[in-house]
């Protein structure tokens, strides 16, 4: 045969691959509002960047319902290419082809792409969709589950990896994505569940559909397991291409600074305004996050989830950072179990890649209550604890109100390696707030006054007097400044400067035993 002949027998192969389960599931997908695997492809990677591999890879399974029905790629295109100009590998399983089902083959070639990641340190991005485990091929497939779980698991903290939940995941299948840095998910396309809504109606006599067991927006409000959804494949795309900015490639490097026009010195006079007088009354954290990052560009993490704590990546001057802020606005500001491991995760995965994290303080404490005291506050808190504690990443905290009792400790205080430990004039750093503090000191004397009310109001104000400030903090060197509000941007872009070389470790260990 002649090499014309044969390429024009690779190009027909070529063609034969990219129609994967061919054109009448090709339309049951589009009909579905979803898009092809490939056309994901092409619209999260860099125009015209994508390498594909193993395309003419097929099945091995001698079961007699699939030995003849051989397809090229087996369910999952695999390959590589560039967002943002920089390397990254990409996984799309094809719902087309046996339902995206996992075979070995399959399997084989998601974790040839992983080990490749790893070696060549470039993020892994996997796009789910797929109907679980091939059944004909019983523990084979069970074995690839396991196998790609394994690559997860060593890959974490050294390579970033993201999940994109673009159709069903159910069963096994949902645990790579839960060993990743990232979820996000589609509304009303994408579901994700352990056990599906047949089985819970026979088992456990729950009738629920399948948006409402494991939905984007059940993931991403109420069990933290999404942390992103979308409206839309192409909106889920490109929002998985506006995190890479933020990202380095891997645990060696630190992120790519970002040229900005936001003057390094800009003040913003509305800073002097966020915080009300009356220090019981709450205020949106958002506010000084935007006044004081680059451009008021925030990408946020978990944002429909434990919302009393905001997480997120921005840049400030230049550089990328990762904010963890209290929100006075909910629950006001207190931390409890989901925030509390909601912000453990975001800062042990800034800790990972060398991203410095800046710390917005406004807490009166952690969650009083016997639901959070039975379901392990003590337990949960302590990860977020442990997590700053850990780090040793550039740490900045700006205490803008309150800063009460263990939760002052837990928020990177300068006792934990706090690097730079700035607060606002509006700080109160106490063990508890004012009338707590006066309850428990003086109960006797209020108790015989003759007017308690007029007396605990006195009391009060004695408290706020003497403890309701940061100066008592800043004496000590807790606190290395006090600062005007509106310097916050220049004084963070500053530290951040200073702290650009900062070399800290821990002490040698095969790993650490975080209070799960």
């Amino acid at each position: 045969m002649s090499m014309r002949k044969k390429l024009e027998h690779l190009e027909a192969l070529g063609r034969e691959a990219e129609l994967g389960g061919g054109e009448e599931r090709i339309d049951t997908q589009q009909g579905k509002g979803k898009l092809l695997a490939r056309q994901r492809v092409a619209l999260l990677l860099d125009e015209d960047s994508f390498v594909e591999m193993d395309r003419f890879v097929t099945h091995r399974s001698t079961d007699e319902t699939l030995a003849d029905k051989k397809i090229l790629g087996d369910g999952v295109v695999t390959g590589y290419g560039t967002i943002h100009g920089r390397l990254v590998y990409v996984f799309s399983q094809d719902f087309t082809v046996f339902g995206g089902s996992l075979s070995e083959a399959h399997a084989e070639k998601i974790v040839k792409l992983q080990d490749m990641a790893l070696k060549n340190g470039a993020p892994l991005i996997g796009l789910t969709d797929s109907g679980g485990a091939r059944i004909q091929e019983g523990v084979a497939s069970l074995g690839g589950y396991a196998d790609i779980f394994l690559r997860n698991t060593l890959a974490s903290g050294v390579i970033p990896q993201i999940s994109v939940i673009l159709g069903p995941c159910a069963g096994g299948a949902v645990y790579s994505p839960a060993i990743t840095d990232f979820v996000y998910m589609v509304r009303g396309t994408s579901y994700m569940f352990v056990t599906g809504p047949g089985v819970l109606k026979t088992v456990t006599h729950e009738d629920i559909d399948m948006e409402g067991l494991g939905g984007a927006d059940v993931h991403a409000s109420k069990s933290g397991v999404a942390h992103f959804a979308s409206d839309s494949e192409p909106e889920c795309l490109a929002a998985v291409r506006s995190l890479m900015a933020y990202l380095p490639q891997n645990n060696t490097e630190v992120p790519q600074s970002r040229p900005t026009d936001d003057p390094s010195d800009r003040k913003d006079e509305k800073l002097l305004e966020v915080v009300p007088d009356n220090s019981s009354k709450p205020y949106d954290m958002h506010d000084v996050i935007g006044a004081v990052v680059d451009d008021r560009e925030f990408y946020e993490v978990h944002e429909a989830f434990a919302r009393n704590l905001i997480v997120g990546f921005a840049h400030v001057g230049g550089h990328a950072v990762g904010i963890v802020a209290n929100q006075p606005a909910v629950l006001a500001g207190a931390l409890d179990i989901d925030s509390s491991v909601k912000g453990a995760r975001f800062v042990r995965f800034c800790d990972a890649f060398n991203i410095p994290l800046i710390v917005f303080e406004d807490v009166p404490g952690f969650l009083p209550g016997v639901g959070q005291e039975h379901g392990g506050i003590i337990r949960h808190g302590a990860k977020l604890l442990y997590a700053f504690a850990e780090a040793t990443v550039p740490k900045i905290t700006v205490i803008i109100r309150k800063a009460y009792g263990g939760a002052y400790d837990v928020m990177s205080s300068k006792h934990i390696r706090g690097d730079v430990n700035l607060a606002w004039p509006t700080a109160e750093i106490a063990v508890m707030g004012p009338e707590g503090a006066v309850e428990v000191l003086f109960r006797k004397d209020l108790d015989a006054a003759e007017d308690s009310e007029v007396a605990t109001e006195a009391r009060i104000e004695e408290y706020r007097t003497q403890f309701a400030h940061p100066y008592i903090a800043a004496a000590r060197g807790y606190i290395d400044d006090v600062i005007d509000p509106r310097t916050t941007r220049p004084r963070l872009i500053n530290a951040l400067e200073m702290l650009r070389n900062k070399r800290d470790e821990n002490p040698r260990k095969k790993h650490g035993n975080l209070p799960l």
